[in-house]
């Protein structure tokens, strides 16, 4: 972990080491699934496909301060899926928000880390999510009162594809556009999948990107686990004036667990006894890594 990943005002935005980085995304990906396996169930998959895009987003991109947590001048970011806080939490611990022992508790009885983003009881965390389709709307709010207060920072805001599906989430659109919210970034984990199958089975989205352009957003695409295109798509889209900007980010669902890698049941799964945990532990693409809790 040490020297792969820094989170910070004084973290270097430009230094970027690819081996070190692809290390710590297995690791990452390996302590998520013990996560949410020692919770007997839990939204593997949601989380799994967010690993590059969150650690390059508080590895390089975010302003903020572990120190200081409410660091008036910090961006924002909004986990609108907010069944994918294990990833958000991972940042937040490996960067120096909390004890990195905390996230053996997920989901358990006392804990302070739920299944779902909290910000009651999390540092670092900046909106209380898991009921789909209110995030960007709160994420509008936030870019709009930043503009009155003077302030210069970016709320940026993560969507699932599936949430997407929610009118909400178009009403927030429409709006973000009238107020030409241009310190607005929002990336949509477009993995293609949700909780009853494929999204363009359930309620398809396509043409996705024509459709956030007509919204008169400034529209991007990347893939969501390449390093490179992560970091100059969130670098152009965060230097959009005049509107907002949306991101496409094409992802695979489960990434790196070969049990759910691009599967429906991945999006919550079950783990009922030691054998179960076992068939996931061993379904990772890498292993071997030890769990700091």
């Amino acid at each position: 972990m040490a020297g792969s990943y820094r989170c910070g005002p004084d973290a270097p935005r430009d230094a970027f080491d690819r081996q070190a980085y692809d290390r710590l995304a297995a690791e990452w990906r390996y302590v998520i699934t013990d996560m949410i396996c020692r919770a007997g169930s839990g939204h593997l998959g949601g989380a799994l496909s967010l690993v590059e895009i969150v650690m390059t987003l508080y590895g390089r991109i975010l302003r903020v301060d572990p120190a200081d947590p409410a660091w008036e001048d910090r961006d924002r970011l909004v986990l609108s899926k907010g069944h994918g806080a294990p990833v958000l939490y991972l940042a937040l611990a490996y960067g120096g928000f909390f004890p990195t022992s905390w996230l053996g508790t997920l989901n358990r009885n006392g804990t302070r880390l739920p299944s779902h983003a909290d910000a009651r009881s999390v540092p670092g965390i900046d909106m209380t999510t898991g009921s789909l389709g209110q995030g960007l709307s709160c994420a509008c709010g936030k870019a709009l009162a930043a503009r009155l207060d003077g302030r210069e920072h970016t709320v940026f805001c993560i969507l699932g594809d599936g949430e997407s599906n929610e009118g909400q989430i178009w009403e927030a659109g429409m709006f973000a556009a009238q107020q030409r919210l241009d310190n607005l970034v929002a990336i949509c984990d477009y993995n293609k999948l949700q909780i009853d199958g494929f999204v363009q089975d359930i309620l398809g989205l396509e043409p996705l990107a024509e459709k956030w352009r007509s919204f008169n957003w400034e529209v991007f695409q990347m893939d969501g686990h390449d390093w490179d295109d992560v970091y100059r798509t969130l670098r152009a889209a965060q230097a959009v004036r005049e509107r907002p900007a949306m991101v496409l980010a094409h992802t695979v669902k489960g990434k790196g667990n070969r049990a759910v890698d691009n599967r429906p049941e991945s999006h919550n799964i079950k783990v009922p006894d030691a054998a179960a945990y076992r068939s996931f532990m061993e379904a990772l693409e890498a292993t071997g890594f030890e769990v700091p809790y």
